[in-house]
């Protein structure tokens, strides 16, 4: 998984993240809101849309629809 360090995140974008569980799982979400501080995210699984504090999104994966 690639660190995007300079990539902006904005509203409808698709990233995949690294969780913190013991096994190293990723999760595949949707950006709802995203500003400098915080960013609310969709796992769109019918639980709730969880906050992370921006420096808290430390590594992620965009994905790019016109790469396909």
């Amino acid at each position: 998984m690639t660190t995007l360090l300079m990539e902006q995140l904005e509203a409808g974008d698709v990233i995949e993240v690294r969780t913190k569980a013991a096994h190293d799982d990723v999760m595949t979400v949707l950006v709802l809101l995203a500003t400098d501080d915080f960013v609310i995210l969709d796992p769109c699984d019918d639980s709730t849309p969880f906050v992370l504090q921006a420096d808290e999104l430390i590594e992620y994966r965009k994905f790019d629809a016109s790469a396909i």
